[in-house]
């Protein structure tokens, strides 16, 4: 007698044989035995490879979808980084942003100041007094024939009339009045004969005429004077001309004093746009 197992399985009742003649017996009573017939088992074992099949195909299809989740968790990567580049690039276009804005709001208070004080001094255009910008600073031009004779640092009464008027706005606003000064004298390029012995050349000559009109500027008498240690002198001879010395007129022009303005670290900005000609060279 023997006892069914699930499908597929069964208990024989007899010790299998191990002989080969054994063995083909046992395998015939596994297939016909158990109460299954050939076509059963085959269509079975058809099912479990359809199984199979599906399966490596659910397989395949989980390979490809973990493929593509990999694929786009890379992009996201990307897109999140590049989103922080972006972002901190935004963030750098910010700043300079706003340092142009800072830069554009001091050019129009330095524009305000320089057009006030050409405004100022316009009364003195006519003796050939100018106001504008050289070597990225604000300059007050003075015509050298005005303040001192041919050869001399001493200064003509017309002269020490146009410094009082200088000195009187340079006072009446303290904003100016605080700044930093540097007297600059300068030549044509004709060598001294006259005087020569007394300045010895155009760079002692030059020196001396921007020593007395600080001296001028800052003394005290005739209604106060300029801060003293804000103020500098130098000589420029021929050196810096503002036109070519090649005639009478233009040899007039590069003989001249100029009281320039020094710029703080917060105006080291490119002045040339306050002028609408452009300033010279």
């Amino acid at each position: 007698m023997r006892k069914e197992l699930p499908f597929g399985i069964c208990a024989p009742s007899h010790r299998r044989s191990t002989t080969l003649a054994g063995l083909t017996l046992s395998l015939a009573f596994l297939l016909f035995g158990c109460g299954h017939t050939e076509q059963e088992w085959q269509a079975q074992l058809d099912k479990y490879n359809q199984l199979g099949q599906k399966t490596q195909g659910q397989q395949a299809e989980l390979d490809k979808a973990n493929a593509e989740v990999a694929r786009l968790n890379g992009e996201l990567g990307k897109q999140q980084t590049d989103l922080k580049a972006e972002q901190s690039r935004a963030g750098d276009l910010q700043k300079l942003l706003d340092a142009a804005k800072e830069q554009a709001a001091l050019l129009d208070r330095i524009k305000a100041r320089f057009e006030a004080l050409r405004e100022k001094l316009k009364g003195l255009t006519e003796i050939g007094l100018e106001v504008t910008i050289r070597h990225n600073k604000m300059v007050i031009s003075l015509p050298g024939d005005v303040l001192f004779a041919a050869g001399s640092a001493k200064l003509s009464k017309p002269g020490e009339r146009a410094l009082s008027k200088v000195k009187k706005v340079l006072l009446s606003d303290p904003g100016l009045t605080e700044r930093y000064y540097q007297v600059a004298g300068h030549t044509d390029n004709q060598q001294l004969v006259r005087t020569a012995e007394e300045f010895k050349d155009n760079w002692g000559l030059s020196l001396m005429r921007a020593r007395e009109v600080l001296l001028f500027l800052t003394n005290a008498e005739g209604g106060g004077g300029l801060n003293v240690k804000h103020w500098s002198a130098a000589g420029y001879a021929e050196i810096d001309p503002v036109a070519p010395n090649s005639s009478p007129e233009a040899r007039r022009r590069n003989r001249r004093v100029e009281v320039v303005l020094q710029p703080d670290i917060t105006e080291m900005l490119d002045l040339k746009s306050l002028v609408n000609t452009p300033a010279a060279p």
